[in-house]
């Protein structure tokens, strides 16, 4: 177990080296700035991640497109569980929809999330990272205007992927983005700022996938 820890500290030591490389380059374009580097930082993460978007999207938007099947599949076989996940396997087959499609971006980006976390927690800035209205990144914001703008870009997220007929997927919808809201009013500004941005970008990145592929949007 320490040796997860130690690989985990190397991590975070990394994403604050990768911090302090764009912060650098804000200096040298004459406006040093660390909320800038955050963001620079969470535009490459997002684009570094986005096969894995694509993957996801489509994952999620072809388990919608089998929804129906899927409950006539339940319905037949409700009393042959062995059955129905066969038939389960050969539609996914079939259709080329993986399942776990849709959580491998999530699981990959957590680890990130965490280590970003600890990472602008940790970080040792030159100066205040002041940053807008943003007086200290390292501080919570006590304006709430960060986790609120956290909070609607969540909404906006999750609208764009979420089932227009799944009440549970309705429910989380709302949920999750307050949720997101209520903790960041406990999180540093800057990793605040990340989580923003992040959901900015993914937002772009799901835009442009729908507009440039017509397979996701079937």
């Amino acid at each position: 177990m320490s040796f997860l820890f130690e690989i985990f500290d190397i991590f975070i030591g990394f994403l604050q080296t990768i911090l302090t490389f764009f912060y650098g380059i804000t200096e040298s374009i004459g406006y040093a700035n660390y909320g800038l580097a955050i963001i620079l930082l969470t535009i490459v993460i997002k684009m570094l991640l986005y096969p894995l978007t694509v993957k996801q999207v489509r994952s999620m938007k072809g388990m919608q497109i089998l929804q129906p099947k899927m409950k006539e599949l339940q319905e037949k076989y409700a009393k042959q569980p062995e059955k129905l996940q066969k038939e389960l396997a050969i539609l996914y087959k079939e259709t080329g929809v993986n399942p776990l499609a849709g959580c491998l971006p999530m699981l990959v980006q957590m680890p990130i999330l965490i280590g970003i976390f600890y990472a602008i927690r940790d970080f040792s800035y030159v100066s205040t990272p002041s940053f807008l209205w943003l007086q200290d990144l390292s501080a919570v914001d006590p304006t709430w205007t960060l986790p609120a703008i956290a909070a609607i870009s969540t909404y906006i997220q999750s609208k764009q992927t979420s089932p227009s007929d799944n009440k549970q997927a309705k429910v989380m919808t709302v949920l999750l983005p307050l949720f997101i809201g209520y903790i960041s009013t406990t999180f540093p500004a800057g990793l605040v700022l990340y989580w923003a941005m992040s959901n900015v970008v993914q937002i772009a990145q799901t835009w442009w996938m729908y507009r440039m592929n017509e397979d996701i949007k079937r």
